[in-house]
């Protein structure tokens, strides 16, 4: 098939009128073309007089392909192949693999094992998603925090209770296969061609499920509501798994191959394995809390008079600058019409995130507001340190917004003159189970607050009104991404002990969904070469 880039294509633009302008750029009759198919689309909002779609079209002919290309208009045409991945090969294991954390990583390494006929054993801390959901909701309706189900914990990983996001900027044609494998358990076919595809926290769920279904279709296991409690070794090498299920029974898996996918905040079992002497470091991440602005104000900063397009939906950012005192300020998983949730795994701590559903259609839009943050930062040589300080922002937190699990807010007029917020203005918070008026300064540090100053100030020149007076700041934000790095080889062994893939985000590998699903694919395929050798 023809591949034609850069199509500019009105907002209301109809199948008719892609064919029309497909035939126009291979300089062919409508009837020689036997298919058409979106293979990009994004939108183009740099002229808010001319918002329009920018469009990729994989076009099938009837007739010569390499002739028509030369008759292009488009000199980036190109013939292009789709993308078919192909499971690996190996030979067979005399111990079933273990697969630690049922999030997109461990979800894509067992969906790999078990295709390929290895029947993974999965071992899930939290609850199965439809249950986790349950438990969820109770938390933010003013129930108890399960510390072992929750945001964070629990099938489908952090990401299930998020925008959905699968935006990636790694360059691996694996990201292909796993958006269509998403699609294929029940995700929007649009995720294959948006530029910035999402599924929504609605549809996530049903697609988490339906993988987990298909895992064990091929022979794979789960074990819910079970922990990692150690690692059996002998002579450098990894012999079983040891597991405790939360009723306190205990579970020994022997095998020689561990993947572990246990997500970012693991806390415990970062500390375990530390102390088994797993090599690990300290990394950098960011720290810092959640803005919030109107959804119709974000959209009309946007996208101007287009704004509220019903086929625009509601309008992104993604900003990023350096401040004066050197430190890079950015915003990060932005919601669009969602909301600020309460994404604690601990008790007495308050966390922050942010989610939507598909139809992006809440009153507000929120992000990230984050300072980047480095291993001199955390006050410590040990490699755990960025955990600790982590750890004491979110306390603090929980202090600062009453100790109730409600978050400390501020508006932002009162954050960048240094007050104290009394008052709400045109922005309601949206985080769930409540708010406390107050100053962030009281649980972030003071270098990290200066950062977000300078930042937003900076940011506004960017997108006007970003530093609106009414805006919400909503803390903490600290789980951006994991704190530690487990040390891997070329083999994505760890280097200390052998049959131990530390895989993911939680390992220090990935940064999103379909970042750490394709590290996932990529830990498992280490696995089976692993037993070629």
């Amino acid at each position: 098939m023809i591949r034609i880039p850069d199509l500019k294509m009105p907002l209301d633009y109809s199948e008719s009128s892609l064919l029309s302008t497909a035939a126009k750029a291979l300089r062919t009759d409508e009837n020689n073309i036997l298919k058409i198919e979106i293979y990009k689309k994004s939108v183009d909002a740099r002229k808010k007089s001319d918002v329009h779609f920018n469009i990729t079209l994989d076009v099938k002919v009837n007739g010569n392909e390499k002739k028509l290309l030369n008759n292009c208009r488009n000199k980036k045409a190109s013939i292009a192949e789709r993308y078919v991945y192909n499971l690996p090969k190996g030979n067979k294991m005399s111990k079933r693999p273990v697969v630690i954390g049922a999030g997109p990583a461990g979800l894509f390494s067992a969906l790999v094992l078990s295709c390929c006929g290895y029947a993974p054993i999965v071992i899930e801390r939290g609850k199965k998603v439809e249950d986790r959901t349950r438990d969820v909701s109770a938390f933010l309706n003013g129930g108890g925090l399960d510390v072992n189900s929750n945001v964070q914990f629990g099938e489908g990983g952090a990401g299930t209770f998020s925008d959905g996001k699968l935006t990636t900027g790694i360059k691996n044609p694996y990201v292909r296969h796993v958006l269509e494998e998403f699609v294929l358990c029940g995700a929007p076919e649009e995720i294959l061609y948006s530029a910035k595809p999402h599924i929504g926290t609605d549809k996530l769920k049903l697609t988490v499920e339906n993988l987990r279904k298909k895992i064990i279709e091929h022979g794979g296991d789960f074990y819910f509501e079970t922990r990692l409690a150690d690692i059996i070794v002998k002579d450098g090498a990894v012999t079983a798994a040891k597991c405790i299920k939360n009723d306190k029974t205990e579970l020994t898996f022997e095998t020689d191959n561990v993947i572990l996918a246990i997500g970012h905040s693991a806390r415990d079992t970062f500390e375990m394995i530390y102390d088994k002497g797993v090599i690990i470091e300290p990394k950098p991440f960011s720290v810092g809390a959640r803005i919030e602005h109107r959804r119709e104000f974000i959209d009309k900063a946007r996208y101007g008079k287009f704004a509220g397009h019903a086929q625009l939906g509601a309008a992104d950012y993604k900003l990023s600058v350096k401040t004066s005192d050197g430190r890079g300020v950015y915003t990060f998983c932005m919601c669009p019409g969602g909301v600020v949730i309460a994404a604690a795994s601990e008790e007495n701590t308050v966390v922050t995130n942010g989610m939507s559903e598909f139809a992006r259609n809440a009153e507000n839009s929120n992000s990230a507001l984050l300072v980047g943050v480095t291993p001199e930062d955390y006050g410590s040589d040990s490699p755990l340190a960025g955990m600790y300080f982590q750890r004491e922002i979110e306390k603090k937190a929980f202090e600062a917004g009453g100790k109730s699990y409600n978050a400390p807010v501020q508006r932002v007029e009162d954050f960048l003159l240094g007050r104290k917020t009394t008052r709400l203005g045109d922005v309601t918070p949206s985080y769930i189970p409540g708010v406390t008026m107050g100053n962030l300064a009281d649980c972030l540090p003071n270098f990290i607050v200066e950062s977000m100053r300078r930042g937003i100030v900076a940011m506004d020149a960017m997108l006007k009104g970003f530093a609106l007076p009414d805006a919400i700041l909503t803390g903490a934000e600290t789980r951006s991404s994991s704190p530690i790095r487990i040390l891997r080889n070329e083999s994505l062994q760890s280097v200390s002990l052998k049959g131990l893939y530390p895989c993911g985000e939680g390992a220090g590998y990935a940064g999103g969904i379909v970042s750490a699903a394709v590290d996932g694919m990529r830990c498992a395929e280490a696995c089976i070469a692993g037993q070629n050798g």
